[in-house]
């Protein structure tokens, strides 16, 4: 039996999956080659383990990824593929974010059987999610609603906001469309009003450091504007040490050949918000999302982040 052209690492979740058939897809399209010359093998997280508690309980981001760390660190796999948001701002020695395909829609949905939008949820709704920044960007919005924990895949939380088990919850549109979801937003949700998460829409891709191999394989589908969105966007949360621990918020774009970005971080019941905006060439990504996130910490209260 040959070997696979490439081995790819994944989560066992229906998103996590359909995230990587598309990169294989992808690969297979760009090198001429059937998709099963390129393997998937999938690997649970710790993060996938917990459902019973916030991941800000119990380590944040990292939980998504440790495992499938470890198996690029022992060669078991080639790359791994990522929602965008759950990579952690710092990785292990020797691994490296290669680059991202290109991004899909950022904005968040409001699912609810109440009504069509915020505005319409009954007074004291319960909103279930587990995002700190969600959470906090909708206390924003409405400071009667009374959140509640809410785990599980897209499925799952979709299921229990339209059964009535809970009154609302917020879902990532790019994981709905991704799913083919999409039509069961009951809103979609003005960026402008709420902000999404540091790489929320984009597929990550991370690799060794040291495999040039894998790296020049997968630059025929990486996304230029992407990777200086998300430079940018993790520039901005390295410095405000984010984790799941603080709501933090941030989006750049490309527009023009400009990087424009705007970031926030909230207290995590919304009464209180920090907001910073910024803007300048390609090659300053990470220096405009590094001085965004100082200029909070320095204007900031000195108790809004832990």
């Amino acid at each position: 039996m040959t070997s696979p052209f490439l081995t790819i690492g994944t989560r066992g979740s229906p998103l996590a999956l359909a995230q990587t058939h598309q990169v294989r897809g992808l690969i297979a399209k760009a090198h001429g080659l059937p998709e099963e010359e390129i393997a998937i093998t999938v690997i649970r997280t710790t993060g996938d383990m917990i459902q019973d508690r916030a991941l800000s309980e119990s380590g944040g981001k990292g939980l998504f990824t440790k495992e499938l760390d470890i198996a690029l660190l022992d060669g078991s796999i080639d790359l791994a593929v990522h929602s965008s948001k759950d990579l952690p701002t710092v990785l292990p020695d020797g691994l490296c974010v290669t680059g991202y395909l290109p991004r899909e829609d950022v904005r968040d949905v409001l699912i609810t059987s109440h009504g069509k939008s915020f505005a319409d949820l009954p007074h004291g709704a319960t909103l279930g999610t587990a995002s700190l920044r969600r959470g906090a960007m909708a206390k924003r919005l409405r400071p009667d609603l009374n959140l509640t924990l809410l785990r599980g895949n897209v499925e799952t939380r979709l299921r229990k906001a339209e059964s009535g088990e809970v009154g609302a919850t917020l879902l990532a549109l790019a994981g709905m469309k991704r799913l083919g979801l999409a039509a069961r937003a009951t809103a979609i949700l003005d960026i402008d009003d709420f902000l999404p998460a540091v790489g929320q829409g984009a597929i990550g891709i991370t690799t060794r450091t040291e495999d040039h191999k894998t790296r020049v394989a997968l630059g025929a589908i990486l996304h230029d504007d992407t990777y200086l969105a998300l430079t940018t966007e993790r520039a901005f949360l390295r410095v405000l040490d984010g984790s799941c621990r603080t709501p933090i918020a941030g989006h750049a774009h490309v527009v023009n050949g400009t990087i424009q970005f705007r970031g926030m971080v909230l207290r995590e019941d919304g009464s209180e918000y920090f907001e910073v905006s910024d803007s300048g060439a390609p090659d300053d990504a990470e220096l405009i999302g590094t001085r965004a996130g100082q200029h909070l910490l320095d204007t900031m209260p000195a108790n809004v982040l832990p």
